[in-house]
């Protein structure tokens, strides 16, 4: 092939796809959004799919008898092995820990939290929220500029700007 042996050509593509994924690694957020409606098509794995490839291909190439096209036959079945391993073991789970450990503003509404620091008339205290993920601490006002004492528990009505705006929660629901 253009007076280049085979082999070779592996450990090109093995070295630019190395660089390439360097770069991915270093620019990942920007990737990552482009490819992000398309389930499969996953930089990450792409380039895995064919660092894994050039490297097997290399080292059957130059180490065994067999002929190119059965090196590169095993060479995509493994390689896609791998990817596969990669994808559904490593990127899938951490891509929905990444989702799950964050939180909006929009989201606190609802949420039911305690008062650590007593909240005066038109003034600032602080509430506790604890969720799945753990205890978020957040600077809290009354709603309606009321005075909330320690220890009581808050509904959050809405939060903005770092602040939340929470009114004495009061279950309706009780044991008998």
């Amino acid at each position: 092939m253009g007076g280049l042996e085979l082999h070779t050509i592996y450990l090109f593509t093995l070295i630019i796809v190395g660089c390439i994924t360097i770069v991915y690694l270093l620019f990942s957020e920007v990737f990552d959004g482009v490819f992000e409606g398309i389930p499969f098509i996953d930089p990450a794995v792409i380039l895995s799919f064919i660092t894994i490839t050039s490297a097997a291909g290399f080292l059957l190439e130059k180490y065994s008898s067999m002929t190119s096209l059965i090196i590169l036959i095993i060479s995509c079945i493994l390689s896609a092995i791998v990817s596969a391993i990669i994808y559904y073991f490593i990127l899938v789970p951490l891509k929905s820990a990444e989702v799950s450990l964050a939180y909006t503003e929009e989201s606190l509404g609802g949420q039911v939290g305690k008062v650590i620091v007593p909240i005066p008339v038109d003034g600032f205290g602080e509430i506790v929220i604890e969720t799945v993920n753990g205890v978020i601490s957040k600077r809290a006002t009354g709603f309606d500029n009321e005075a909330i004492d320690y220890d009581e528990e808050v509904l959050v009505i809405e939060a903005k700007e770092g602040t939340v705006y929470v009114k004495k929660y009061e279950s309706t629901f009780q044991f008998k």
